[in-house]
């Protein structure tokens, strides 16, 4: 099994050309204008992981994150980050959209640490100060897709997953990763309700996860992730919908056969194992051939796995796409 590693990608924007972080905090789109319009998309059930509105939740202070541009960021315009951490699915601080930022501020987030298994060499408790390299960090300006028929751009700060877990020595049995977030409804009352089986379980396959494109997010627009954006560890997968992106991440384990995932478990018709974007593929309740754009009124095409197919397309050769949604 080969990955192929990209320098660039077309649409790559060169350094001079990425938004910088001045601007950031400047740009407030028209799209409070539009909550009528937006509040159509509060209806699904998993939908993106962030969004649009108000102001982010109080809670621990925000240290700002050094990190080298990449080669690997798309050169479209951020989406604003006031909407990016005020409207999230996050279920384990409730359903509504705004719940991630109301009830995350109290959920602690120092010390931190993730635990290793399965088919590794190296298994254990990892503090995420040694598991991350800081000097190594880069922002990937990434689109993603949400299953709501919208869409955003979102400067991530972090490291590829595969160092992280060439560091913990994979077995040959390794196929797929699985990871899991933290469960405690003290700190995360979403939980005390049967929303979904907590705690959230996501997986990918191994060579998903060994992608250049996958990373272990600590950080956006500069700074760290906020609580209601999974903090202080998250995953960030471009070419699959939002919610393969796993918040809040206590575990990984390298295991042998195809992990249970928390939307695939509970709506299997709805959700797939591999939820790569496909626009020829509908949602049992709405269509996804097109999408909106937060901060925008018009409709897009929605591109095959969320225009990032150039890069990993090769993987699912020969796989029936719509069987393997």
């Amino acid at each position: 099994m080969r990955t192929m590693i990209k320098i660039a990608q077309p649409g790559a924007a060169l350094e001079r050309e990425v938004t910088g972080e001045s601007l950031y905090w400047s740009r407030r789109q028209f799209i409070k204008a539009a909550g009528a319009g937006l509040a159509l998309y509060g209806t699904g059930l998993a939908g993106c992981d962030d969004g649009p509105a108000a102001e982010a939740a109080p809670g621990r202070k925000l240290l700002t994150l050094e990190a080298k541009p990449s080669a690997l960021s798309s050169a479209e315009e951020p989406t604003d980050y006031q909407d990016a951490t005020s409207y999230n699915n996050f279920y384990e601080f409730g359903t509504d959209k705004e719940d991630p930022a109301r009830y995350s501020s109290e959920l602690i987030t120092n010390p931190w640490s993730v635990e290793f298994g399965g088919e590794v060499g190296k298994p254990g408790k990892v503090g995420l100060e040694d598991l991350i390299d800081r000097s190594a960090l880069e922002e990937r300006i990434y689109r993603l897709r949400c299953v709501e028929a919208w869409s955003m751009v979102i400067p991530w700060i972090g490291v590829p997953l595969a160092g992280v877990l060439k560091s913990r020595e994979p077995t040959s049995k390794a196929k797929y990763v699985a990871f899991r977030t933290l469960h405690d409804p003290e700190q995360m009352p979403g939980q005390r309700r049967p929303i979904l089986r907590w705690p959230y379980r996501e997986g990918l396959r191994i060579d998903e996860a060994m992608h250049p494109l996958t990373i272990l997010a600590i950080g956006m627009y500069g700074r760290e992730l906020p609580n209601q954006n999974g903090a202080p560890l998250r995953l960030v997968v471009p070419w699959k919908y939002g919610y393969k992106s796993i918040k809040s991440i206590v575990a990984i384990d390298l295991v042998e056969e195809q992990p249970p995932t928390s939307w695939n478990t509970s709506a299997p018709r709805e959700y797939g194992f591999y939820s790569n974007v496909n626009p020829e593929v509908s949602h049992p309740r709405w269509s996804q051939a097109k999408e909106r754009r937060i901060g925008e009124f018009r409709r897009r095409e929605t591109l095959p796995f969320n225009g990032y197919g150039e890069q990993v397309a090769s993987m699912y050769a020969g796989m029936d796409l719509k069987k393997y949604h």
